[in-house]
């Protein structure tokens, strides 16, 4: 194993450098992950704009790694194993001490690292991690293919899964981008009638291929009154962070509809009491999941064929491919390799 390894620190707000680093043993709970890609997320953005140098060693961003195990700690289960390949979440293990914990509600974890913000990334070669977070990942998915179903694909297959909807409703998609081209396919094998809805016609081919029946252009329709005329949506995920825009969507919900909001956003959502009350409808967060949830999502998305639609970059490149996905060039995930 090589006494160093290449990362991408952060070394002040929204800016990287590509770094040596010693080759690290892991500790107590604790495997050393030999990094094979790496996915670019929005929160990447996020992490590395809102870091602090100053106030912490140079963090590493990056939460959708997929790799393999070279180096196992002390007292990690002997389900996992050297040379096995695993993937690493936004979510970095539970603690299984704390009262959520003790509940089982492990992705409620009040002890557990954030990956790529309280604790490093994936834009490296190598990565520390707790075995508590560990995902196995399927043969069927390359590693390439595995990284974004960490974040955009686990998000958006819980979020369906607790929308309330069932086979033949119809399930509304809002914003099309990184977790909407996602959560598109993963709503039409799941049997739901799903309908598009982002801002423009020139996604609209796209999104019929990924799985939507029907594209409503947000700019050009009244969104809320094509819902209406199919009996309103049993569910909407909504990907985005405009909260005007997703409130002025909700009464396209039918009765006892659900919102499901993937985007906390910046400002509150505004929503009329007598709406939720009048027809039993109502408005629910969800975040991505625990390992296992994420296991159930890579099994499902090489069952019924989703896949990301990715663009590949070296992981040296990781600015570059954080100003492609700042700029909206991306369609639909940017990927790193270590190569």
């Amino acid at each position: 194993m090589k006494t160093t390894y290449r990362a991408m620190q952060i070394v002040r707000p929204g800016v990287l450098e590509l770094t040596q680093r010693d080759t690290p043993s892991p500790g107590l709970g604790q495997v050393l992950i030999a990094v094979e890609a790496c996915g670019v997320c929005g929160a990447d953005a996020a992490d590395i704009d809102r870091a602090t140098p100053a106030e912490q060693a140079p963090r590493v961003p990056g939460h959708e790694v997929v790799g393999r195990i070279v180096m196992l700690g002390e007292g990690v289960s002997t389900r996992w194993k050297i040379g096995q390949r695993v993937g690493v979440g936004r979510l970095g293990g539970h603690c299984n001490e704390c009262e959520p914990c003790r509940q089982g509600r492990f992705q409620l974890c009040q002890n557990q690292p954030v990956v790529g913000s309280s604790c490093d990334g994936g834009y490296a070669e190598m990565l520390l991690a707790r075995s508590t977070g560990l995902i196995a990942i399927p043969d069927e998915l390359s590693s390439e293919e595995a990284a974004p179903i960490l974040c955009a694909g686990i998000a958006t297959f819980n979020a369906l899964k607790k929308c309330g909807a069932q086979a033949g409703d119809t399930v509304a998609i809002l914003g099309i981008g990184g977790l909407g081209h996602m959560a598109l396919q993963y709503a039409r094998r799941m049997g739901f009638r799903v309908v598009a809805i982002g801002r423009g016609s020139d996604i609209a081919a796209d999104a019929l291929t990924l799985g939507a029946h029907v594209y409503i252009d947000n700019r050009e329709e009244d969104a809320v009154a094509s819902l209406k005329r199919v009996g309103g949506a049993q569910a909407i995920v909504t990907t985005i962070d405009d909260a005007a825009v997703v409130s002025a969507l909700l009464p396209a919900l039918a009765p006892e509809g659900r919102l499901v909001v993937l985007n906390p956003g910046k400002t509150p959502l505004q929503v009329h009491g007598g709406l939720l009350v009048g027809g039993q409808r109502g408005i629910v967060g969800s975040i991505t999941g625990t390992p296992y949830d994420s296991e159930k999502a890579l099994a499902f998305s090489a069952l019924v064929n989703v896949r990301p639609r990715i663009e590949v970059l070296p992981l040296e490149m990781a600015a570059e491919a954080l100003r492609r996905l700042r700029s909206g060039e991306v369609r639909y995930r940017m990927v790193l390799t270590t190569g």
